[in-house]
């Protein structure tokens, strides 16, 4: 897998003004100098979005839920309490701790969370995931590749949590025992506030998108009427 190879295929199915991608891994050296972010990291992913790359660590997230979720710190002793109570996401704290227990964090092995933009990179190694950030169009066309070779009921997942629980953790879980679910994200109110009005995450992790990168020009995207009435909406919108 490169690439470039795949973001001629993008291109092609999603138009030449599409958002590109970002990838996202792990690794001892950073991509890019990150001062620290306080509150939500996603204040942060514009860098990465434009070009310049995102490089976190427990230093550079001022959220103790961020750094939770891309697995820098232990879960702090408010944050059960803070999200039931506070945000009133959850009806009660131990509901918080019982997600929180399924996503099975385990402690970062490298020192920094590197997000890129995939025409920065030549190779998808060693990624966790990429990262779309798609209108209810391009969501459209994600989704529908995903479930071209799965017929599983969870192919396309949406699951609670924060941003970057959505993005980040269930990724890291989903390759940890090489599942083939993708996931909708950035539903999470506090999030939004970060991100377009008419934009939500799609991530694909690395254990899916191995079999999706031989995938998509074989699925609707490519030769289908009503695929490339939805297509020309995505360049005209953009």
């Amino acid at each position: 897998m490169d690439t470039q190879t795949f973001i001629s295929k993008y291109r092609q199915a999603f138009g030449e003004t599409a958002e590109l991608p970002l990838l996202f891994y792990y690794d001892n050296e950073p991509v890019a100098d990150t001062d620290k972010i306080n509150g939500c990291l996603f204040k942060g992913m514009d860098a990465a979005r434009k070009g310049k790359g995102l490089s976190l660590n427990a230093e550079t997230i001022g959220c103790g839920g961020g750094k939770l979720y891309t697995a820098f710190a232990p879960m702090p002793e408010h944050v059960p309490g803070f999200v039931s109570h506070k945000e009133r996401y959850k009806a009660s704290p131990e509901d918080v701790i019982t997600c929180i227990e399924r996503l099975d964090i385990r402690p970062a092995a490298k020192k920094y969370l590197n997000f890129i933009r995939i025409d920065c990179v030549e190779s998808f190694e060693p990624m966790e995931g990429i990262l779309f950030f798609a209108t209810p169009d391009m969501l459209s066309g994600l989704a529908t590749w995903a479930f071209f070779d799965n017929n599983a009921d969870d192919a396309v997942s949406c699951i609670f949590g924060s941003g970057c629980s959505s993005v980040v953790a269930q990724a890291v879980k989903e390759n940890r025992t090489g599942g083939r679910r993708t996931f909708i994200g950035l539903l999470d109110p506090s999030v939004r506030p970060y991100v377009e009005s008419n934009v939500l995450s799609f991530v694909i992790p690395a254990s899916r998108f191995k079999e999706m990168y031989q995938t998509m020009d074989r699925c609707c995207l490519f030769h289908t009427n009503a695929w490339s009435k939805v297509k020309e909406r995505i360049t005209n919108s953009i």
